[in-house]
């Protein structure tokens, strides 16, 4: 049995790429149970709208895999129907930002009115509106307008099947993978922080550590993007989460019980690591090519956003153009560990588990990923002193961060991509 993940994620090209290589993995790599939405990248409606046409394409390309007498792939997603749930449509404080100047106002670079063939024509957006029962009630799985499709809408909010998801499953056994804003988290954890807590670990991609933001030169997207969420998920890694939690403006979220019965798990993806995995726009054309000629639907979908994307790198990256462009791959990374997290060549940082905190508050540094380069000798004891403001220096304070810094595959993670997806 493979293992079993949720994904929480803001498709955007990046997680589009990320999504396909969790569910083109085989059923004894993974088990995808849930795929939540949330605003980010672009607005949450169009997530959906991508989330959809995903599936829309893999089932098409396994139809034409089927008649060319190609292996249909995507062996996780043919074993296994995920529920797709609709999530946080803004940030828990924040004013809202999206990064639609980078993946085009739709999420995909315009395809939807460039290939409306590619784009998912069936009524289905009344599946996920909620309804005044809603509260409770199972996911919508036999629906007839989607007796072939390959995902089980639901009328829940995203973080209450994230909850969902959790108690059905034995403690420690779900691993959740999180590549876009933590809001849908933070939710989930402030409604019912024990059950969060019943999560293997949380696979974060977000922050920038020893490198620069990529919306200021401290933030980096996720982070900055809802700030306070990724705080207060930040804060469950803590042994008294109270040490870290961000102060907030309202009572929209209670604060944490005194008393948890465990600290979170976190693995986070900074920019650091992500930033090494790539795909350049010659590596990515080469392989893309054949497939077109023979009449893909997965592989002309691809390269219809994939162009839009190099297009953008070039203009905002001056000097690499043509073939040279990269796309750094940071939401894939994120899945590639959760399928292959027992491989040693997996590295942390020689600091981890790191107390790393998330700033909220600061004019220039909302995002920021914070951390102590101070070299100080503990103090004993959990109050705040005058040489310690902070808690920076207590031993029973402080986030706990694994921070990944190596995979086994940072040279080659383009051609992992290529050859998982279209193989």
């Amino acid at each position: 049995m493979g293992k079993k993940i949720i994904i929480d994620t803001d498709p955007g090209i990046d997680d589009i790429l990320a999504l396909l290589l969790a569910l083109s993995a085989s059923p004894e790599e993974v088990e995808v149970l849930l795929i939540s939405l949330t605003f980010g990248n672009i607005e949450v409606k169009n997530c959906l709208r991508n989330a959809v046409s995903m599936f829309h394409i893999i089932e098409r390309e396994m139809q034409w895999r089927r008649e060319n007498g190609r292996p249909e792939g995507f062996g996780a997603l043919r074993a296994h129907r995920p529920i797709l749930a609709v999530g946080a449509e803004d940030p828990l404080e924040d004013q809202k930002l999206l990064a639609d100047y980078f993946h085009g106002t739709d999420g995909l670079g315009g395809i939807h009115e460039s290939h409306p063939h590619l784009t998912a024509t069936k009524a289905w957006d009344h599946l996920f509106t909620p309804t005044a029962d809603s509260e409770g009630i199972e996911p919508v799985a036999d629906c007839t307008s989607l007796d072939d499709h390959e995902f089980i809408p639901s009328k829940l909010p995203a973080y209450q099947e994230i909850l969902r998801a959790l108690r059905d499953n034995e403690p420690d056994s779900v691993t959740l993978v999180a590549v876009g804003p933590l809001t849908n988290l933070a939710l989930a954890a402030a409604e019912d922080p024990e059950t969060f807590l019943r999560v293997k670990e949380v696979v974060v991609m977000g922050g920038a550590i020893n490198t620069p933001g990529n919306v200021t030169p401290m933030g980096e997207f996720n982070a900055y993007a809802d700030a306070v969420a990724a705080a207060r998920v930040f804060a469950l890694t803590s042994p008294n989460p109270h040490t870290t939690v961000p102060p907030t403006k309202g009572d929209r979220l209670p604060p944490y019980p005194k008393n948890l019965s465990r600290q979170l798990t976190l693995r986070l993806f900074p920019l650091d690591i992500t930033l090494r995995h790539n795909i350049s726009r010659g590596q990515f054309r080469k392989a893309i090519t054949p497939l077109l000629e023979g009449g893909s639907p997965l592989a002309e979908w691809v390269d219809a956003f994939m162009g839009h994307t190099f297009r953008t790198l070039e203009r905002l990256h001056p000097g690499h153009v043509g073939d040279d462009a990269e796309l750094s791959l940071h939401d894939p990374v994120c899945v590639w560990y959760a399928i292959t997290s027992d491989d040693p060549k997996w590295v942390y940082s020689a600091k981890s588990p790191e107390d790393i905190r998330i700033d909220t508050l600061g004019q220039w540094t909302r995002g920021m990923c914070v951390v102590d380069r101070r070299n100080r000798h503990r103090i004993e004891g959990d109050d705040e002193s005058a040489s310690d403001h902070g808690l920076w220096l207590s031993g029973r304070a402080g986030n706990r961060i694994w921070r990944m810094d190596g995979s086994p595959a940072e040279e080659t993670f383009g051609a992992v991509i290529i050859d998982r997806l279209f193989k």
